[in-house]
């Protein structure tokens, strides 16, 4: 650790005594959810074989009268989010991402996740209630699948996706044995998005399913024992937590049972003070700093010191003008590293991969703005594909943690506009086909709507994803010397004095006259004592 300034040291050293006295614990975690109530395999609806899912949903309506609307007005069902602050319209069918870009022209792939049955073009049917897939969530036999390039319907014939065989599923057998959702039938769709296991956020993978308490407190069957739902929970089919309009300062805490139904954030379990007090003095100086830091830093900041930290690795750079190169005998190329992921492919381009992974820190009020395909950028640069809005002057903002995804993606040099860009299906459009920017992007464009030029180029761009999963016990939380140090993990924060990291000169040379003045007065009052006493003695 570098040398610190007298002033910081000082504040440091009072710091670190209280944090190594003691540590703060976490309490009061949620109940996990109950199990349903019915013993669906009693219900004569279910009894017998289904010949599609739509079938399934149609007796499950007979019941759930209210589901299917439910199910349809969530933003699980359109993919689609009208921000309230910023007026964009986001969600999935809109905004452009650091991985596979876009659903638009690639749906009938990308809806293989949806919470619904053959969304496969424009003229989708979402008003129609048995098109919502209710096994996808409820599912407990872990033997439901949906087919992989088929939008969403049910497998109906083997078939091996990655090397991994799928088998149809039983629909009646599934359908008897519903339940609440779970890790599995949450991360089903969560932890593979942006191609693959872990891929996309970098705090969601299969590593979740049963973690050690090392890798995340909550979900560990030896910690808190807690699902998705505990913490995301619903009503009326909507899902508390958005990464389109993140909490990012929760002032209410914790709310009566039931009573804070939208709230998915730490403080709606912990408290707005969340670090007890114990009871000795050196407790209680450590739960006031550490709470004094939770009014600014979100706990997420302390509390996760890493993510992709279960062992599998996640996306880190994504390099699309790299693709489209062949073998010299003219075949399709994969190469890919010695743990198995893909570092480079002639469909893909070259992509890194990383574990254990110190996060970015950053002001962050809970809104942020996407970069859509209607607005210019400028290329010279990397284009933030989403910008944060907060700062330290800001009372909403804290600071938060992100991955940041980084690559290069096509735009349009002409218009200069970020693109959509068509990858799946078996026309020569069809990038994955043809192996061609500019057919793959005028398809896509059209659809949308939205003009393009025909010129092809690459701008690198940065994503950021808020990290918010894979919780470290308390005391393995960061400690004071991780951020307030001069290369510490809040180097590149803005916008705030820190101590140990910032040097402030008045507050240098004032912390400097204080110390000599403490000497000079320690000296003076020594020389004194010392004249005294020589002289008490010259007298006796």
């Amino acid at each position: 650790m570098p040398a610190l300034r007298l002033p910081a040291l000082a504040v440091l050293t009072l710091i670190w005594v209280s944090i190594w006295v003691g540590t703060a614990v976490m309490a009061d975690v949620p109940i996990p959810v109950d199990p349903p109530t019915a013993d669906h395999s009693e219900f004569d609806q279910l009894q017998g074989d289904f010949a599609n899912g739509r079938e399934v949903t149609r007796a499950c309506l007979t019941c759930h009268t209210e589901a299917g609307e439910q199910v349809r007005s969530s933003i699980h069902w359109r993919w689609e989010y009208a921000h309230p602050d910023t007026g964009q319209l986001l969600g999935k069918q809109h905004v452009v991402n650091s991985f596979c870009n876009n659903v638009t022209t690639n749906l009938a792939r990308c809806t293989a996740c949806h919470v619904g049955y053959g969304w496969d073009g424009p003229d989708f049917d979402f008003s129609d209630d048995s098109r919502v897939d209710c096994l996808v969530c409820h599912d407990t036999t872990g033997t439901y699948e949906k087919a992989p390039k088929r939008a969403g319907r049910v497998l109906r014939e083997p078939t091996r996706v990655h090397g991994n065989k799928l088998t149809p599923p039983n629909l009646g057998e599934v359908a008897r044995n519903v339940g609440p959702t779970s890790k599995a039938t949450c991360g089903g769709c969560h932890f593979f998005g942006g191609g693959g296991n872990g891929s996309k956020h970098g705090d969601l993978d299969t590593s979740l399913l049963d973690p050690k308490p090392e890798l995340d407190v909550h979900m560990s069957p030896d910690g808190a024992g807690l699902t998705c739902s505990d913490c995301h929970v619903e009503a009326a089919h909507h899902i508390a937590g958005s990464r389109y309009q993140v909490n990012a300062r929760d002032r209410k805490g914790r709310g009566a049972p039931g009573e804070r139904r939208h709230a998915a954030t730490c403080e709606s379990c912990h408290g707005t003070d969340p670090h007890p007090y114990g009871d000795n003095p050196a407790a209680m100086y450590q739960a006031r700093k550490l709470n004094g830091h939770a009014d600014r830093v979100a706990c997420q900041s302390c509390h996760i010191p890493a993510f992709a930290r279960g062992g599998v690795a996640t996306k880190t750079w994504w390099d699309w003008s790299k693709a489209g190169r062949l073998s010299e005998d003219g075949n399709r190329i994969k190469r890919h590293d010695e743990d198995g992921n893909l570092t480079y492919g002639t469909r893909f381009g070259a992509i890194r991969w990383g574990e254990d992974l110190t996060p970015t820190y950053r002001w962050f009020d809970g809104t942020m703005r996407f970069t859509l395909p209607d607005q210019t950028v400028d290329a010279s640069e990397p284009v933030p594909i989403n910008h944060f809005r907060g700062g330290p002057q800001d009372p909403d903002a804290r600071i938060w943690p992100f991955k940041m995804m980084r690559g290069k993606q096509p735009y349009d040099p002409v218009n200069q506009r970020l693109v959509y860009m068509q990858l799946f299906g078996k026309s020569e459009e069809a990038y994955w086909t043809g192996l061609d920017w500019q057919p793959a992007i005028a398809s896509a464009m059209a659809q949308a709507g939205l003009p393009f030029s025909g010129e092809v180029a690459f701008a690198e761009t940065r994503m950021a994803w808020p990290i918010t999963h894979m919780v470290a016990p308390a005391d393995e939380a960061l400690a004071c010397g991780d951020c307030h140090a001069e290369d510490g993990r809040m180097a590149e924060l803005t916008g705030v004095y820190l101590p140990g990291r910032d040097a402030a000169p008045g507050m240098e040379r004032w912390g400097k006259l204080a110390v000599a003045a403490a000497v000079l007065g320690v000296a003076v009052h020594l020389v004194l004592r010392l004249w005294l006493n020589r002289r008490r003695r010259q007298q006796a």
